[in-house]
């Protein structure tokens, strides 16, 4: 078997001989069963490591285009179109289609929303007033991340731009905001194969774990839900390139993430605190300095041209109050609770409440930080990283469903038990259908909140669970699936295989750190 020491940079498992994989269908329950219309479990005596084109990448790529398909037709009810008694062509939501048939996308509403579809329009610099007329009148800007509302703004203008060659009659021309639906899927679909793609090689044995991100049923009802995908692509890519100790490019990835969705940033902590234990300080402040050089390089033409609508993400994020899926919301509605900051005005920022999440996610965070230096053998990327991405989502005051993507390619790497990791995503998936139902409303035969908020938590006692068994295993690293399988840490790049420098020690000596 090849030591960590021994390896040489050539990470990926196209290097692994068949002594080196690890074969799911051994190892895992699910698989076994799952391969059984197919053969059954690999022989000890099968050609392993020799196929010239169905490579196990290749297959995790295909099963994830595969579960994409049903993403889109999941979605596909709410972009049909028909034509009214005055013979308008009008999207077909007619009856609240987009909650009964729950295919509700946020790319849809925001399609007019957020002004793309008018000409002339860029976002952060066009603003319109909403609540035109009543005393809560406001101002409004694009609401998203630079890179994210670029991505909208290019997305409407191919759309637009195949509506207008369409009518010369070349090309099917249905509605524009139908084929900015479809524009943006196509990339966001292809964003998540980079993730499946960036989580089959940062596996290295273990590349089949891959496929548990492929075959989500979190990608077949969130994957076209928003834009988080651009996010875990940016992630897990920069995850990579920090596994090849290529620190600048990871560095670029994860600024260009954060500037799309803010959580790729969380994974610089945990890298950080790895870097510091096994001294390896240069290559994480080289990482840290590049992905801050980055963010800004994205966010200052925006905020210097535009800086008003560069704030409205910041502004909006800060007023914003309780979403429905944060447990602050279940404990509300299940007492007679009024919230931390009670009576309100249009926009009055709920400070109590951002100071109490604030404060719980740092104390998160800490609690990390104590883990990742207490441990008797370091913690692998990927299990610190599940860590704070998940305190983050449970302590925060909005956990909107996509964002439950979040956490797909960090739980697979850091805790590759498939039954687990599926029963988590099941649960979470389906809080979309009471989610869809209590939006319907009692009145048009609907479910009562209750379901809802009872989905909500065992969703959150789900995600509590995993953190467990990962804290469990970081201490037990005996436990851990990915070092019984002879890896110290897939994802580490400079920290694979280094010896521990820096260890929180407690009455007793540490045991030295041993790959």
């Amino acid at each position: 078997m090849v030591s960590p020491s021994q390896r040489t940079d050539a990470d990926d498992t196209d290097s692994l001989s068949p002594e080196e994989r690890v074969y799911p269908t051994w190892t895992e329950p699910l698989a076994r069963a799952v391969s059984r219309p197919f053969g059954g479990p690999v022989g000890r005596h099968a050609s392993v490591g020799r196929q010239w084109f169905w490579t196990p990448l290749r297959v995790v790529l295909l099963l994830a285009v595969v579960t994409l398909s049903f993403a889109y037709l999941q979605k596909s009810p709410c972009v049909q179109q028909y034509t009214d008694s005055n013979g308008v062509v009008q999207l077909d939501w007619r009856g609240s289609k987009q909650f009964t048939a729950m295919c509700y996308s946020d790319t849809v509403p925001l399609y007019t929303a957020e002004r793309l579809d008018k000409p002339g329009t860029f976002p952060y610099k066009t603003s319109w007033i909403d609540d035109e007329g009543k005393p809560t009148a406001h101002v409004r800007y694009m609401e998203y991340p630079v890179v994210t509302g670029l991505f909208q703004w290019l997305n409407a203008r191919m759309a637009q731009g195949w509506t207008r060659i369409a009518e010369s009659g070349w090309l099917p021309n249905p509605m524009t905001v139908i084929v900015y639906f479809d524009i943006t899927a196509l990339w966001l679909g292809f964003a998540w194969l980079v993730t499946a793609y960036a989580v089959a090689r940062l596996a290295r044995r273990r590349v089949w774990d891959a496929a548990m991100v492929a075959v989500s049923p979190l990608v077949i009802v969130h994957a076209f839900t928003n834009f988080d995908t651009l996010a875990t692509a940016f992630a897990t890519a920069g995850m990579l390139a920090w596994a090849r100790k290529k620190p600048v490019l990871a560095g670029v990835l994860l600024g260009l993430g954060g500037a799309a969705k803010l959580y790729p940033l969380f994974l610089l902590g945990p890298l950080l605190l790895l870097c510091w234990r096994a001294d390896r300080m240069k290559a994480g402040l080289t990482t840290l300095a590049t992905t801050l050089f980055t963010w800004a390089a994205v966010n200052a033409p925006i905020a210097y041209l535009y800086p008003a609508g560069w704030r409205e993400f910041f502004r909006l994020n800060t007023e914003r109050g309780v979403d429905p899926d944060s447990l602050y919301n279940v404990v509300a509605q299940w007492t007679d609770w009024k919230g931390f900051d009670p009576g309100l005005v249009q926009g009055q920022a709920p400070e109590v409440l951002n100071t109490v999440s604030a404060a719980l996610f740092l104390i998160c965070c800490a609690a990390v930080g104590f883990i990742a230096l207490s441990a008797p053998t370091r913690p692998r990327l990927a299990q610190l990283g599940f860590l704070v991405v998940a305190a983050f989502l449970l302590t925060n005051k909005v956990w909107s469903p996509q964002y439950s993507l979040w956490l797909v390619p960090l739980a697979v790497l850091a805790l590759p038990r498939w039954r687990l990791l599926l029963a988590w995503m099941v649960v979470d998936a389906l809080v979309w259908v009471p989610r869809m139902f209590f939006y319907l409303g009692v009145e048009n035969k609907g479910l009562p909140i209750d379901w809802f908020l009872g989905a909500v938590l065992v969703r959150d006692v789900a995600v509590v669970v995993l953190c467990a068994f990962i804290v469990r295993e970081i201490y037990r690293p005996s436990l851990d699936l990915v070092r019984r399988a002879g890896d110290d840490d897939p994802c580490g790049g400079f920290l694979d295989g280094a010896p521990d420098r820096r260890v929180l020690r407690f009455g007793r000596r540490a045991p030295a750190h041993a790959a």
